[in-house]
């Protein structure tokens, strides 16, 4: 077995670990589901996809009565149902700690679908892997980003153990966006959008893979050869290699802004879990330290 490789001349943006989003609102909580246009559910119509869990959204009662199971419980939620009224009516998971307002009330309070695809479209293909009711608990999957690629790669969880396997790959210019959701536990929730207009929602492992991803999704990646950048950039290029202490890649691309982001991928490494790791940096037209901009990170 072996680790998945770019193709020569192809460059490794990013490799995190991913899987299908799970809903955090009180009546979807635990839940996620596949659906058309039309809000049907297509799990059905998936080739060669398993079965797997089916879930139900719960009504305003049963969202009360799972947070007592007591009548004491029952009792003080009882007191406190206005303020929770209020919360749920304004996004809220149906907790007291509040995760932010939501952007699509439908897709996130009412429903949530990780898959939103008519016939034919691209979702449709995405790999029933990256489902955690599907997949095996020794499995993970993990999302590769290029310069020319967007693949998900399949693996078991044992960082000694190279098993990369492929599982689904399209054209970078096939993705028109990569957005993130705020209304996310944990921060760590994504859209990927494809040209075809279906989507699906995914999840990073932790809001660093989540980042990581869309970054370079967001904006089509330009990477900078070392001998077009100025003295200053080469130099400090050279100072943030020197605090490198392991085996990787390194990668400068220009970000929106016109600053350039110096990536030190770690690529000797790849957590089953997380991905690849690294360190960087954001330099300015001389090298310096520059504070990052919108779109930058």
């Amino acid at each position: 077995m072996t680790r998945w490789q770019p193709d020569l001349g192809e460059s490794l943006l990013a490799r995190c670990g991913v899987s299908f989003a799970t809903g955090a609102a009180t009546p979807v909580s635990g839940m996620r589901w596949f659906r058309d246009t039309e809000r049907r559910d297509i799990q059905e119509q998936l080739p060669d996809w398993p079965p797997g869990p089916r879930f139900t959204p719960r009504s305003k009662d049963e969202s009360r009565l799972r947070k007592g199971s007591t009548f004491g419980a029952r009792a003080l939620l009882v007191a406190t149902l206005g303020v929770l009224e209020s919360l749920a009516g304004s996004g809220s998971t149906g907790n007291i700690a509040r995760i932010g307002e939501p952007e699509e009330p439908e897709n996130e309070i009412e429903d949530f679908p990780v898959m939103w695809a008519a016939p034919g479209t691209l979702a449709r293909t995405l790999p029933w892997q990256l489902d955690p009711g599907r997949r095996p608990e020794t499995d993970r999957t993990h999302m590769v980003v290029t310069d020319r690629r967007v693949l998900v790669i399949g693996l078991l969880d044992d960082k000694n153990v190279p098993s990369d396997e492929i599982l689904w790959e399209t054209e970078r210019s096939n993705v028109s966006a990569a957005k993130r959701m705020r209304f996310s536990r944990y921060k760590v929730d994504f859209k990927l959008v494809f040209a075809d207009g279906s989507w699906g929602r995914l999840a990073g492992w932790n809001t660093n893979c989540r980042d990581d991803v869309t970054r370079t999704l967001a904006t089509p990646p330009e990477v900078v050869a070392e001998d077009t950048l100025t003295t200053g950039q080469r130099q400090a290029v050279t100072s943030f290699l020197a605090l490198q202490d392991r085996p990787g890649t390194l990668l400068v691309t220009r970000r929106p802004s016109g600053h350039l982001l110096v990536e030190y991928l770690w690529t000797d490494s790849i957590g089953p879990n997380y991905g690849i790791s690294g360190d960087f940096c954001l330099m300015g037209p001389d090298g310096q330290d520059v504070k990052a901009q919108e779109g930058d990170l």
